[in-house]
This record gives C-alpha cells, structure tokens and sequence, in this order.
C-alpha cells in the first residue's frame, strides 16, 4: 500500500506539470491603463470650477439672439472670440462666410368662420420665406393631412387657397429626434410642391411634442426652378387643433400679413480655435453653431453646444493634459437658415488638406448625456466600444446609433469619422426652434455632465488613436 501512495502523486504531479499554461491574450489599450482615475479627475474639474453656465447666461441674456446677417451675430461673433481666448485658445481666428440677409419684418395672421369675426393665430413665418409685401392676403383655408391627399389634388381643387397642412409628430416614436426627422422630410411641408398646385401660401402645424400655443420655425427651402414662391408659415399645437376643428364644419378664411424679405448676401465668420499638439498636427475637433433664430435665446439649441466646446479647451488647460494632437473648436455661422458655415469649413478642410481623425459635435441641447452617435468605419467604433466601461458611472451607455445629423456631416465626405453626444432628448422638442427656447430650461448639472462625457472622449481620442 506504501508503494502505491508514493506512486499515485508522482502519477498525478507529473500530470499537472505538463499541462499547458493558459495563452494570454494581448491587451487592448484601454486595458494597459487603467483611466478611471483620469475621468474622475476630469469631472471633478467641470463640475466644481466649470464656467459653462455663466457662459452661456451672458450668450443668452447679453447677446441674446444672434441670427446670421444681423448685429446680433456679430456681437456673439466677439463674445466668442473673447470666451475661448480666456479659455486657453493658443490660436483664434475667424473665417468669413457668406450667409443670406433675410429680414422677417411685420407679421400676422387672423382667421375667420363662416360669419364670425377675425381672429389673431400665433404664427412665425419660415426662416428665408418670401412674404405677401406688407399686404393683407385673404383666401380660404384647404386642410390636408397626408401626402396621398395631396397626390389626389388637381391645381383646380388647390389653385388661390391657403393650404394648411396638419401634420404633426408621430408621438409614437420613443426617440423625438427620430419622430422630427421623419417629419421634416415629408414632402407636404414643401412649400414648392403646394405652390406647384397654385396654392397661395402654406401653414403647417409646428414640429413639436408639446401641447400648447407656441409656433415652431423652420426653414423654407424653394426649388431652383421656382416660379411661384409661396408664403410658408407655422402656427401652434392648440391652434392647428382649433383651426382643423373649425375646418370640419364649415368654410373657414385666412388673412396673412408678412413683409419678410431677403436681401442679398453678408459676410458673417465661423470662429475657429485650438490648442497645438505637442506631438503632430492632427486635429480632433468639436463643433457646434453660433447662431439662433432671430427671436430666440437659443440656449438648448445651440448655446448650450457652444459653452461645452469651449468648456473642454478651459478644463484641458484647466488640467494640464497635454494633448498629443491639435485640439480644435469651431463654432458655425448660419446653421439654422442654410448651413452655409458647416459648407464653407469642409471646403477649408478639403483644399488644406488637413487630418482629422475625429470631429464630435453637439447640437441636441444640454440634457443629460446617454451617448455618442458614432459614424466611422466599424474598426474605429470598436476601439471606442472598448471605453464603454469608463463612460458607464456618468450615465453613458448607448454607442450604437451610427448616422450623423449635426453641422460636422459634410466632413463625412472627406473620410473624417465622425461623432455626435446623444442626450436625452423628451423635452427638447418642446422648446427646438422657438421663443421658450431660455436659459431658464436649461439645467446647469445636465449641461455639465454633457460637457464632462465630451471632454472625457476627446481626452481617450488624443491618448489612443
């Protein structure tokens, strides 16, 4: 028996011995450093010694609104100068861009029933609309609801009315963003193909989730080959019920007033800044628009965009992270009425030929981050799956959206990848293009943890790509 126990652990030592060791897989690098330690300090930064908010109560309150080819957006042009200067900009300078002048002047519009007196609607005219030259326009009201109505329309059923096209968002939708996408690209908020029929003006029903009286603007954008330019108008949630209401019963007039107007062209600038890398020149860079509708703040859309580029410049700085590429910020004149800034940079890019290896932008308010849209090659947005864990303690989970949709888009066509936060967007339509659209809706802990995951990206960008 002494034999046989003596046998069996050599027997079975031998046998552990020559097993073979586990392979060990190489390590990414996200798993070489541990960076935790990294976004802590960067978060405590931004939330602690962060001068977004003020920035963006004096770029609401002080500019206030700041529309392509007016005074307004020259003086948010200096503020930002100023504001990324003192942020640590090494370089500022400013790019000319020529925008369209449009001036929306007097405006109204009043409704009447059958043998009912005039009634005042809410309403704003489409950014670059042709108006009724200061004259009253009265004609009856046409209510249509879905394309397929309008495909059924001779010129004879539509030819001198005022077509009121009551089509809202599809409340269906769980992200707003999508919702108003879908939308703004149906062709019956065009007001070419109502005035191809010889309708006289278009009135839609605001793009919005929130219930109530206040008008929503857009942009009209006519055909080249336009030859009756139609009026194009919004009015409110309640207002677009009331009016469909009165339509269902009876004849109902319109008188529209506007004296809108476009006159040529200016020159506005995009502001353009960046701290220099210290080991090349290639540039990651951050982008959002300058400029609001002429009767708005524009705090979510896009103040709150601009405070956070110009954010993430003062805590690099703020930090001492010396960033191995060119940090750069541009900020973009005349996004919201023809997106001639975005066009003009991407042009610069292309004849420059200058290396972007990212560009993020942020134009979707500043709710609280969920995420980053990432539209690049798939090897790149798996090297950023890699960080998922580091991001998810500041409520940063979905990576999984791929199409840009912001001012950095036309960098797509030059290879650039590109890169958007997603926020929480419930509440931003209730706001998106309007008068309520104030600082006092903007919720400063949001906004800087929006500024937080922004800066913590470029951070993990500039390390390892």
């Amino acid at each position: 028996m002494k034999k046989i126990l003596i046998i069996i652990p050599l027997f079975l030592g031998g046998f552990l011995f020559s097993q073979k060791k586990p392979v060990k897989k190489p390590k990414t690098a996200a798993e070489k450093f541990n960076y935790h330690e990294e976004f802590k300090k960067i978060s405590d930064e931004i939330l602690i010694n962060s001068t977004a908010y003020n920035n963006l109560g004096e770029l609401t309150k002080s500019v206030g609104a700041r529309f392509s080819g007016t005074v307004g957006y020259a003086k948010a042009a200096d503020w930002a100068e100023k504001n990324l200067k003192e942020a640590g900009a090494e370089k500022v300078w400013r790019q000319d861009v020529k925008v369209p002048v449009w001036i929306r002047g007097r405006e109204y519009l009043q409704i009447k029933a059958a043998n009912g007196d005039w009634k005042s609607i809410k309403m704003l005219s489409f950014g670059n609309s042709e108006g009724t030259d200061g004259k009253d326009m009265i004609a009856d009201i046409m209510m249509i609801n879905d394309v397929k109505d309008l495909n059924k329309l001779i010129s004879a059923d539509v030819k001198d009315k005022i077509i009121f096209v009551n089509y809202p968002m599809d409340q269906t939708y769980v992200n707003p963003v999508d919702a108003y996408l879908s939308a703004a690209k149906n062709k019956l908020l065009a007001a070419s193909v109502i005035g191809q029929k010889g309708a006289r003006a278009l009135i839609i029903r605001s793009l919005t989730t929130a219930i109530d009286d206040v008008p929503h603007a857009k942009m009209i954008v006519y055909e080249p080959d336009d030859k009756a330019r139609i009026p194009a108008i919004t009015i409110g949630a309640k207002s677009a019920d009331e009016l469909e209401k009165l339509l269902s019963k009876q004849t109902v007039k319109a008188k529209l007033n506007m004296s809108a107007q476009s006159k040529g062209e200016t020159v506005n600038q995009n502001i353009i800044a960046e701290i220099p890398g210290k080991k090349d020149g290639k540039i990651i860079l951050l982008g959002a628009q300058l400029d609001s509708w002429d009767f708005a703040e524009g705090a979510h859309d896009d103040g709150t965009g601009v405070v956070q580029c110009i954010e993430v410049l003062r805590a690099f700085k703020a930090l001492g992270l010396e960033n191995n590429h060119t940090i750069r910020v541009i900020l973009y004149a005349n996004s919201e009425n023809g997106g001639q800034g975005r066009d003009m940079y991407a042009a610069y890019v292309k004849k420059k030929e200058e290396k972007h290896i990212l560009a993020l932008g942020s134009d979707s308010g500043g709710y609280s981050p969920r995420g980053f849209r990432l539209d690049m090659s798939p090897q790149r947005r798996r090297l950023i799956f890699e960080w998922k864990n580091y991001f998810l303690p500041y409520g940063v989970y979905d990576f999984d959206q791929t199409e840009a949709i912001q001012d950095v888009l036309p960098l797509k066509k030059l290879d650039i990848p590109l890169a958007e936060m997603v926020v929480d967007t419930q509440r931003y339509f209730d706001y998106h293009h309007s008068t309520e659209d104030t600082l006092d809706k903007v919720n400063k802990r949001e906004l800087l943890m929006g500024t937080v995951v922004m800066t913590q990206l470029i951070f993990m960008i500039d390390k390892n790509w």
